[in-house]
């Protein structure tokens, strides 16, 4: 998957920076540091820092690996949310971080030499899955581990959110590991964080009891210093809340929260990493050039009898939203996360039906005649949409080299 060999020569392309890409840590004494400087991550400095003891965590192998690219392209599909990677890379002998936990499903895959792993159980029923993750903790928070191990080359770790996990390298080998994550806000919870305002929202404009107005004197026997008086009024207004609260779930919008969500969710995504056959069939083997003075094959020409289907399953998403229908895609995403904004397009109306054919046909070929649309033109202008943003591919390909 990934080498200090690798990072090495990563450090000589130069295009590493310090912070965004690299960072330089240490752990010593109950202590942990990060040693940043500023500008670019060049060889010399980076491997002084980690001859003096320090660890050098990359942020996005993804980045600049295109095995690790793929790697975690193919466990983002499997997961269905965001699948990214650290790579650590640590003396003999040192510890670069503090114990702590994550808000991530963790997978540590040992690359080189080895390293010595302790894990402990969350303490509190509130650390278990957690939501974000936590502080650096000290020795004394700990207890005892309920994993104790040492990961060499090849050996596979996984830890759910919450478990406290801290790696120190042995005096005899240094240590690279590749750390992959997955399930970051991905909840019931953060559902219900995008679907109750939403749903509010609805009551609000549909349901004349949500506007009615509150009575004029609940401030005087609701609060915390009235909690505890029995009084008959405050009882009816709890119970109005209740009936009110309870209501909301029918007026809430689960497919079109969910569609909000999986539109996060393809910003968060890796573009998908093409095969050579793929290439072929689509727009980025397309073999538009310069040639003996003049353009050559530029023209996408899709007919009535061209199949097309999907590059990939999971790569778009129709998304209601209130400037229209808009198609998400993942095709011309950054490798760096969040790099660039989600990258959409506005469907007319009458195209809808098009894409959800072509979403339930994957992973078939269909005709471009065979799209549900009302002419000719419109069907060749969709599939040539679609073709010309990497979303299509075709089943032969358009242009004979």
């Amino acid at each position: 998957l990934f080498s200090t060999a690798e990072l090495d020569a990563i450090l000589r392309s130069g295009h590493v920076h310090f912070g965004t890409h690299l960072d330089v840590t240490s752990y010593a004494e109950g202590v942990r540091e990060t040693h940043n400087p500023a500008g670019r991550a060049l060889p010399p400095v980076v491997w002084d820092f980690y001859q003096n003891g320090c660890s050098l965590r990359l942020l996005c192998p993804q980045a600049f690996s295109d095995t690790v690219w793929q790697f975690l392209s193919i466990l983002q599909e499997h997961f269905g949310s965001m699948a990214g990677a650290n790579t650590y890379l640590t003396p003999p002998g040192t510890q670069g971080f503090a114990p702590h936990y994550d808000d991530i499903e963790a997978f540590v895959l040992q690359l080189e030499g080895k390293k010595h792993w302790r894990v402990y159980r969350p303490r509190t029923e509130a650390e278990v899955l957690p939501q974000f993750s936590s502080a650096n903790l000290t020795q004394a928070e700990l207890g005892e581990p309920v994993l104790e191990v040492v990961l060499e080359a090849g050996d596979l770790l996984y830890f759910p959110r919450g478990f406290i996990h801290q790696g120190n390298c042995l005096p005899d080998a240094h240590s690279l590991h590749i750390t992959v994550s997955s399930f970051q806000r991905n909840s019931w919870g953060d559902l219900l964080e995008k679907l109750l305002p939403a749903a509010l929202q609805m009551a609000l404009e549909e349901d004349v009891e949500y506007r009615q107005g509150l009575p004029m004197d609940y401030l005087g026997y609701m609060g915390v210093a009235h909690s505890d008086v029995v009084d008959a009024r405050r009882t009816a207004f709890v119970e109005k809340v209740q009936s009110l609260v309870k209501k909301l779930v029918s007026y809430a919008p689960i497919d079109a929260a969910v569609d909000q969500r999986a539109k996060s969710f393809l910003h968060d995504c890796l573009p998908p990493v093409l095969t050579q056959s793929e290439k072929a069939l689509s727009v980025y083997g397309f073999p538009a050039r310069w040639q003996d003075g003049g353009t050559r094959d530029v023209d996408i020409l899709i007919t009535k009898d061209t199949e097309v289907r999907l590059l990939r399953h999971g790569i778009v998403r129709l998304c209601n939203e209130e400037a229209g229908v808009m198609l998400y895609y993942t095709t011309e995403n950054s490798r760096v996360y969040h790099k660039e904004e989600p990258k959409s397009l506005e469907i007319d109306p009458e195209y809808t039906d098009s894409i959800e054919f072509l979403l339930s046909s994957y992973p078939n070929h269909v005709s471009v005649d065979s799209l549900p649309c009302e002419t000719l033109e419109d069907k060749i202008s969709i599939a040539t949409l679609l073709f010309e943003k990497g979303i299509l591919t075709t089943k032969k390909p358009l242009v004979q080299v």
